[in-house]
């Protein structure tokens, strides 16, 4: 039995995610943990949301709360959407937990004692309306580089080139709009990569089998331009991990907290231990998935994430845990995604514009959107989603196919045989051509799932799908029976077969879908197949089953009409 720890970039806490966020991360992390449970490997899935920073006091802000309780509601909002998406975390962990607190000013104490964190006197921009310094979000103006004319003190939205505050034309704060800023001194703490980009060059490089986009990100930021810099993880904020030496107080840093992307990325280990803490276990628990001192070095650690995270995660992550000088287990391999836009723009939390994920719970259960995701997932370039593309794959795909044979089998052993798997007939030609295809099938599919290849990985399964449909239509049993009854139930029992086989399979991709099926088919045993005959045999002859509802309805085109409508873009 393999070990394999699984985390997916935090989500921000500034709201509701919308559907490229989903895909992009969480989504493809739980298909692969779904399936690696399913084979029967030990696996730890973890999450959290990513709480400090300038945006979570905008939204408090914004809302009108207090930025802990803020954060505190927020969490358990995008909990509840997460349950209901299916997305199977071990724990689902917040950054502001003590456990956060604890380990980021531990490593950053680390850091220091190995002569990898410096103090830097800079300027930075400061309101006098609003008393205060204003970094990364809490200030906008144009883009040097496009002239956009609301890009952020951290980044441009539009051009995607990272700037600094200092950097922008024409800058204002967002707090209060004030355009009365100055630059003062102000003293923060860098964290030395510079130093470390030897070691990080030539970890990256043993990565062989990490995706292009992945590599191509990290070497990018490593050499292009003065390559790797020198990084500040401190802030002027109220909000945030205190920035003290491991458990003692850092002379100069009073009121002053830690970058967001610094102990956001240290929450993945964190979270472990608020998994651990949460069930009374002692710390040998998270340990043996994170320090390989402690028994994680047999874990294989795979992260998922937009490739906006991935310089982040390649880069200032490691040089953390390997900085630290202490053995904590590092990223074996990272499947990182490119963008999801919507239907002709892009998808934006901050702009409000897109599909968000309780919307689309509001209009159409989980599975529906889990199966057009994925099977759509922005592995090799952006992908968009369209409303007229939804309809057309979930109505082909899943009603079509899935949905129909499983109505069909059910429906007409019902009128025939009752409501329990035949006895009688022995396989034939057809049966055992039906038999080699899905063999080869399963073992394509499997090598795609653990190769994290996620949409050829659903054009197998669909596959797999396709090939009892055809199977049904070509054996027809309705006219089978009319001539031979006993071959009739040995087609039929054997399409029941295939649904058992169809749960068990599809459950990574559509789990609500396959508890359905599960239920209906009274599924006692969910074993991953280890070969197909076996598989087909696992429903005997005698067993009772009830006839699902509808599997999945189709979408008719005045639904999709209306949800172009109501969904056009923009959340108010």
């Amino acid at each position: 039995m393999a070990r394999i720890l699984i985390t997916s970039a935090i989500p921000y806490i500034n709201g509701i995610k919308h559907l490229g966020n989903l895909v992009g991360s969480q989504l493809p992390a739980d298909l692969f943990a779904r399936y690696q449970r399913g084979r029967g490997n030990e696996v730890m899935f973890l999450c959290a949301t990513d709480e400090h920073g300038t945006p979570a006091e905008l939204a408090a802000s914004k809302a009108g709360k207090p930025v802990d309780q803020y954060c505190t509601e927020m969490h358990e909002v995008q909990a509840d959407i997460a349950r209901r998406f299916g997305l199977s975390f071990d724990h689902f962990g917040r950054s502001s937990s003590p456990q956060n607190h604890w380990l980021t000013q531990h490593f950053a104490g680390q850091l220091a004692e190995h002569g990898l964190i410096r103090e830097v006197v800079e300027q930075q921009m400061y309101s006098k309306a609003d008393g205060r310094f204003l970094p990364d979000r809490y200030i906008e103006g144009t883009c040097p580089n496009c002239g956009y004319e609301s890009a952020r003190g951290d980044q441009c939205d539009n051009c995607t080139k990272q700037l600094d505050p200092t950097d922008l034309i024409n800058p204002h704060s967002t707090i209060s709009g004030s355009t009365d800023l100055e630059l003062r001194e102000t003293k923060h703490l860098y964290l030395r990569q510079s130093t470390m980009k030897d070691k990080l060059e030539a970890w990256i490089d043993s990565k062989t089998d990490w995706p292009v986009l992945t590599t191509s990100i990290a070497k990018k930021w490593l050499n292009d331009g003065d390559g790797l810099q020198d990084r500040g993880i401190t802030r002027d904020l109220d909000w945030g991990i205190p920035v003290k030496k491991g458990a003692e107080e850092w002379p100069g840093m009073e009121g002053k907290v830690f970058y967001v992307w610094f102990d956001a990325p240290i929450e993945y280990i964190a979270c472990a231990k608020e998994w651990a803490d949460a069930k009374g276990l002692d710390d040998s628990a998270w340990q043996r998935w994170w320090r390989t001192d402690k028994g994680a070095d047999d874990v294989r650690y795979v992260e998922f994430m937009g490739k906006d995270n991935v310089p982040f995660h390649t880069l200032g992550f490691p040089a953390t845990l390997m900085g630290s000088g202490e053995p904590w287990k590092l990223v074996d391999y990272i499947k990182s995604f490119n963008y999801l836009n919507y239907d002709g723009g892009q998808f934006s939390t901050s702009r409000g514009r897109g599909v968000f994920m309780d919307q689309a719970l509001e209009i159409l259960p989980a599975d529906y959107w889990r199966w057009w995701l994925l099977s759509h997932a922005p592995e090799s370039s952006d992908a968009e989603f369209t409303w007229d593309n939804f309809q057309v794959s979930v109505n082909k795909d899943l009603a079509d196919v899935l949905g129909n044979f499983v109505s069909r089998i059910t429906k007409f052993c019902r009128s025939k045989f009752g409501e329990v798997v035949p006895e009688g007939g022995t396989y034939g030609a057809q049966e055992e051509a039906l038999i080699a295809d899905l063999t080869a099938r399963l073992r394509a599919y499997e090598a795609c799932m653990e190769a994290m290849e996620v949409r050829k990985a659903s054009q197998e399964l669909r596959a797999i799908w396709v090939a009892g449909n055809e199977y049904l239509q070509s054996a027809a049993p309705w006219s089978t029976f009319k001539e031979d009854p006993e071959r009739a139930a040995m087609q039929v029992r054997l399409g029941l077969n295939l649904i058992r086989l169809y749960a068990v399979l599809s459950a990574p991709f559509i789990p609500f879908a396959s508890a359905t099926l599960v239920e209906a088919m009274r599924i006692e045993d969910q074993s991953w197949p280890a070969d197909v005959v076996t598989a087909l045999a696992a429903l005997p002859a005698g067993h009772a089953f009830s006839v699902p509802d509808v599997l999945f309805a189709k979408i008719s085109d005045e639904d999709r009409e209306d949800w172009q409508t109501r969904f056009a873009g923009i959340r108010t």
